[in-house]
């Protein structure tokens, strides 16, 4: 389903009051402002050691309001979508934006603009409706696939959450374009334990599909398997060096390090107010000649895209750094206007009670030419990281840390002992452009990242061919 099967009645409005509800907050010293209305079913059942502990569906509705004016943003939302509250959050938002009343202007539009042909998740409303004891078979199924795949997988936990979310966007422009956005995700987490030897592995996927995605291909199955074998490869671990080294990143999760040591930086919110490691530095290199890196919210089914930003712009195919050259930076509606530079498709927010900020989409590195097993071969003595956990970022000087939850050290060329306690310490403009070789193999993630941003959380895809990235510190436990 696609933006062009929205319209007002969702919403049970006429297009009379939202006029008026725009008319009120549409005036002097006023340069924009939009409603975005929105409506989300959300469904998660969750299992721990065979049992259900969650089941929950819950139903939310409700509408934001926005007035521009220069750099100023005054917003307000109501969680009614009623003529009266629609145009109290107006006032609110013009007040908020310290604009004076002045004279409001009378015959404001909110007529659709042309129907975009773009539908990146076309799915079957009839299957949208799921029965809770279907997704209890398939927790249970995992369930059991897990424990079978070693004696030493102790507890299983696994959750699948679901959502469909219908929003739209009237602006003062003109503008009412809508869109029905699924989104799912299915999480598998194991606990090994051997003796006094407790690990944990975990594994997931998802994106905007729907529930017969999981018993596609075995996926279900195979997540649990990934995070059994995880969990019991890290009880064979051995503690990770410490110091200066090469480093092999695997392909897929693995860009998440960039998403977060280098994608936010590209927000273009941070360079507006030069807190940005990369303010200033468009048209310079900040990368090897191997690194181009892109934003892309126009992949079919992939968690991070999107037919229509929280703005009601299409989405787009951004290069952020082309061949160590950076070329761009993310942007929403507010940002590309005052900088002055492309409108990108990168307006997000977690709900309708959250401000639209600039955010990544599905973030990755493009694939290179290196045969993937000649990088591993380049390496007499380093780490190769397959998958993390939790990391940190400061955004205004690109210093980050990162965690392994899966990693092996490289001895003479190849790939020998799995290590744990392994982390990444570095800097994201400084590391790139260490990358002196880029693999053929890109993959993106599995689908199940969550990006976190003052305070709100989206979905969001990563990406990574291997790489080899000359020298980096590894903090660890061994010498």
């Amino acid at each position: 389903m696609s933006e062009q099967d929205v319209d007002l009645e969702r919403f049970s409005l006429q297009e009379r009051e939202v006029a008026q509800a725009l008319a009120r907050v549409n005036v002097r010293d006023v340069d924009y402002a939009d409603i975005y209305f929105e409506s989300t079913i959300s469904e998660a059942v969750s299992m721990e050691e065979g049992i259900v502990k969650r089941a929950v569906k819950s139903i939310s509705q409700g509408a934001g309001v926005r007035a521009t004016a220069g750099e100023k943003t005054g917003f307000a939302y109501s969680d009614e979508l009623s003529r009266r509250d629609l145009e109290s959050a107006a006032d609110t938002a013009r007040y908020i934006a310290n604009s004076p009343q002045g004279e409001t202007p009378v015959g404001i539009s909110v007529t659709p603009c042309p129907a975009k042909t773009q539908n990146l998740y076309p799915l079957d409303p009839s299957n949208a409706d799921v029965p809770t004891h279907e997704r209890v078979d398939l927790l249970t199924l995992i369930d059991q696939e897990a424990r079978r795949y070693d004696p030493r997988i102790t507890k299983v936990m696994a959750s699948v959450n679901t959502e469909s979310k219908t929003m739209m966007v009237a602006t003062t422009e003109g503008l009412r374009v809508g869109d029905v956005q699924p989104l799912s995700r299915l999480q598998v987490t194991c606990i090994a334990e051997d003796g006094h030897n407790r690990q944990v592995g975990t594994f997931g996927g998802g994106g905007r599909v729907g529930f017969s995605f999981y018993h596609e291909e075995e996926r279900a199955r195979s997540y649990a398997r990934e995070a059994a074998r995880q969990a019991i490869l890290n009880l064979e671990a051995v503690d990770a060096p410490a110091g200066i080294m090469p480093v092999v990143l695997g392909s897929g999760w693995p860009g998440i390090l960039l998403h977060e040591a280098i994608g936010h930086g590209l927000e273009a919110d941070f360079n507006r107010k030069k807190t940005s490691a990369f303010s200033h530095l468009l048209g310079q290199r900040v990368a090897s000649e191997e690194c181009t890196i892109v934003d892309d919210g126009t992949l079919p089914f992939r968690r991070g895209s999107l037919n229509i930003d929280d703005e009601g712009t299409p989405t787009t195919r951004t290069v952020l750094i082309e061949r160590g050259i950076l070329h761009g930076y993310i942007t929403d509606r507010l940002n590309a206007r005052l900088m002055g530079i492309p409108l990108t498709g990168n307006g997000r927010r977690e709900d309708f009670r959250s401000v639209v900020l600039p955010r990544m989409t599905n973030t990755f590195m493009l694939a290179g030419t290196s045969d993937p097993a000649d990088i591993i071969r380049s390496v007499k003595k380093g780490l190769y990281a397959v998958s993390f956990g939790g990391g940190q970022v400061d955004i205004t000087n690109g210093k980050f840390v990162f965690s392994a939850s899966e990693a092996y050290l490289i001895e003479d060329g190849k790939v020998t002992k799995p290590v744990k306690g392994a982390t990444l310490i570095g800097n994201g403009p400084d590391i790139l452009k260490r990358v002196s070789m880029v693999g053929h193999d890109l993959q993106l993630d599995s689908g199940v990242g969550t990006c976190g941003k003052e305070g709100q959380s989206v979905p969001v895809g990563v990406g990574l061919p291997t790489i080899r990235i000359d020298e980096i510190t590894v903090g660890g436990t061994s010498a």
